[in-house]
């Protein structure tokens, strides 16, 4: 067992917000003050961000611990962390000041802001991760931790979303475990290597490491896909993948918004993560070109995002709808990387910065209009232009960007997808995957568009009292707080942002693109 070495400064933003997070769980002081509990919050929040932010700087690996030769834990940045951590700091900072507002009429604040600084941490150390067996602990981690923003609100009906959730996502771990297990029989613990590790044997249709630096030992090719298939199935159950997508429509509703955005916006983030570290890191591309494992993988993206559009349109309730439509979208992500092709990496990649501000921006607006409002349901959010215009115009526009309407990134994002699919040699997946998405926008239009026209134009006769007459505008209770405004309009910018100057952004994603590809 040797010692740690490497580069500390990974060590720091993964350790920082646990240990803040369990001294507001612990400290009694941050229950009888909560000036202390979100000074102290704010500013881990804020540290963690400068934390992130050198470690991505000085970059390198951090060896922590080695039981065995095939269970070592290590930590390492490249250009797939940079991405994820940085993105998850961002927006844990931005949500975290939009929960200074909305918290303070949740009970056991303390606990919700606690468990929220472990998840970041989690987070933080998922990104980092240097190889599989690293980035298994992290996940499964990640899963206890978040699990309590879940069971926040501690009624039946939370508790019964916990449990689901908890039940999904260990169920897939537990079904990917078992082709990391094989693939550990393969190659052993070796680092996370841009294009795979992996090669076939043509003479033996086997399949066994492509590198002189790790072992020899070769599989059948049959065991080795439906391994990958388990993989793919497994950790798509973060990712809200047909078939193991029922907690993300059912946990939603009963968490604070503040915990539906990260839970939308970056989590279901780690299910791709871990996907893409198999796939494009450990297997490689190569390995499943071509195979049945392809195919089913593309079927079962298509399908998940035709059925998450379509519950959605057809969903009443704005958190649920906006839960629905994670489903959705987080599979356009799944799809592009399933192409195994350059421009659809690039944006997937892409679609993966993109869907989190947005998202998060959508379930922010929904948390603040549910506060002020004390509405749930779409049909009820009547004149809601007249009390929050501001609210209402940062939702137009993520929305407009969720459908992928330019100048907005969503545009960016899926016009990489399509080009890449076309350009794809899947056969019939290159052109129905494009139809798919263009369905799956119009169904997008469909369903977040009306709070707007509702909103901006109610008319005379949309909203009626129980004796058929005519009723008034839905009320605001009070005001939106600045402290909601702010992260809102900032992710909103982003959104718009990226869509006018995508062009360092995308440069970055292509130098990605091109050691995978």
């Amino acid at each position: 067992m040797d010692a740690m070495g490497g580069n500390i400064n990974l060590l720091l933003p993964v350790a920082l917000p646990i240990a803040a997070g369990a001294s507001v769980l612990l400290y009694p002081g941050f229950r009888r003050n909560r000036r202390h509990l979100l000074t102290a919050v704010l500013a881990a929040l804020t540290a963690e961000g400068i934390l992130v932010a050198l470690a991505l700087g000085t970059g390198g690996s951090l060896f922590l611990w080695q039981l065995t030769d095939a269970v070592v834990l290590i930590f390492h940045v490249d250009g797939v962390s940079c991405l994820f951590a940085a993105l998850t700091a961002g927006v844990w900072l931005l949500v975290g000041i939009y929960s200074v507002s909305y918290m303070k009429q949740e009970q056991e604040e303390h606990c919700f802001f606690g468990f929220y600084l472990i998840v970041l941490g989690v987070l933080i150390g998922l990104d980092f991760s240097g190889n599989l067996i690293t980035m298994y602990v992290f996940y499964e981690l990640m899963t206890l931790a978040s699990l309590p923003l879940v069971l926040h609100e501690r009624t039946k009906e939370a508790v019964a979303a916990g449990l689901k959730y908890l039940f999904y996502s260990v169920a897939g771990a537990f079904l990917a475990l078992f082709g990391i297990f094989l693939l550990l029989q393969i190659c052993g613990s070796v680092p996370f290597t841009p294009g795979g590790v992996l090669a076939w044997l043509p003479d033996s249709g086997a399949v066994a490491a492509g590198t002189d630096a790790v072992s020899t030992k070769t599989v059948d090719k049959g065991l080795f896909l439906a391994a990958m298939f388990c993989i793919l199935v497994g950790f798509g159950a973060k990712a809200g993948m047909f078939p193991l997508h029922g907690w993300l429509p059912t946990a939603h509703p009963v968490a604070p918004a503040p915990a539906s955005a990260v839970l939308s916006g970056v989590i279901t983030k780690s299910g791709v993560l871990a996907v893409l570290r198999v796939v494009y890191y450990v297997a490689g591309p190569d390995m499943l070109r071509g195979t049945w494992v392809q195919q089913a993988w593309i079927l079962l993206t298509l399908l998940t995002v035709f059925m998450g559009s379509m519950l959605a349109y057809k969903e009443p309730v704005l958190k649920k709808r906006l839960a629905y439509s994670t489903v959705s979208q987080v599979s356009y992500v799944l799809f592009g990387l399933s192409m195994l092709q350059a421009q659809a990496f690039v944006g997937a990649l892409a679609h993966i910065i993109f869907h989190s501000l947005i998202k998060n921006a959508l379930f922010l607006c929904a948390g603040a209009i549910i506060v002020t409002a004390k509405k749930k349901r779409v049909a009820e959010m009547i004149g809601l232009g007249d009390q929050m215009p501001f609210l209402l115009i940062c939702y137009t526009i993520v929305s407009l960007a969720l459908i992928g309407i330019p100048p907005t990134s969503g545009f960016v994002s899926k016009w990489y997808l399509a080009l890449g699919a076309l350009a794809s040699e899947t056969g019939v997946w290159a052109w129905m995957g494009p139809a798919v998405l263009l369905v799956s926008a119009l169904l997008t239009a469909g369903y977040l568009l009306p709070l707007t026209i509702q909103g901006f134009f109610p008319g005379t006769d949309l909203k009626r009292d129980e004796t058929g007459e005519g009723g008034s505008p839905c009320p605001a209770a009070e005001k939106v707080s600045a402290w909601m405004l702010a992260p809102v309009f900032v992710l909103t910018a982003g959104a718009l942002w990226f869509g006018c100057f995508p062009g360092f952004l995308l440069s970055m994603l292509e130098k990605i693109a091109s050691g995978v590809l």
